[in-house]
């Protein structure tokens, strides 16, 4: 019964957050919605600030169990993305309110989880310094967390997906190379 109430709990919060910005949603309005108590929701939930950022992490946990190999970037970079899109006012809400910060670190977060993977997936073959690999991987997450980052703050107006694949086919080979440029230092 508990993960159930939190369930209620969270896929109300949820909702409301696509229907309204997070500053105009309270308690109240959460326990009224998935037909608990408050109690019920003190009994979970610190507050409204515990709860997001318990499905924030949650969603991020999902993420990344659920992506062990990412054969491209722009595999990863849509799955970075793919709650905002599902929920994408519920995501803005979050994105401009107190809660931001949270909602970046998940970000950060997928972010280096999906260009890790990625560099560890399609690249296991090549014999480079880890130096120089963690320089890689830290590159690509700063650059994937830009893009993100970007286009949040832009409203999420530009199609996320069309401008991955883009990028994608514009820098085609440049991960390669800085793979094979490390090998060749050794």
């Amino acid at each position: 019964m508990t993960n159930l109430t939190k369930q209620a709990i969270k896929k109300s919060c949820i909702k409301l957050l696509n229907e309204r910005p997070y500053h105009k949603i309270t308690v109240k309005d959460i326990v009224e919605d998935c037909g608990i108590n408050r109690n019920s929701f003190y009994y979970h939930y610190q507050d409204l600030p515990s709860l997001i950022e318990e499905i924030i992490i949650e969603e991020a946990d999902r993420i990344i169990q659920n992506y062990s190999r990412i054969e491209t970037i722009e595999e990863g970079l849509n799955a970075a993305v793919s709650f905002a899109l599902e929920n994408k006012k519920a995501v803005l809400h979050i994105h401009n309110s107190a809660s931001r910060e949270i909602y970046e670190q998940y970000v950060w977060r997928v972010c280096e989880h999906i260009t890790k993977t990625y560099i560890d997936t399609a690249f296991s073959d090549y014999n480079v310094p880890e130096y120089d690999k963690q320089i890689i991987i830290h590159f690509h997450k700063c650059e994937c967390f830009g893009l993100i980052i970007s286009w949040l703050n832009n409203g999420m107006k530009t199609d996320v997906t069309q401008l991955f694949h883009r990028l994608c086919e514009i820098r085609k080979g440049m991960t390669l190379e800085m793979f094979r440029r490390c090998e060749e230092k050794n």
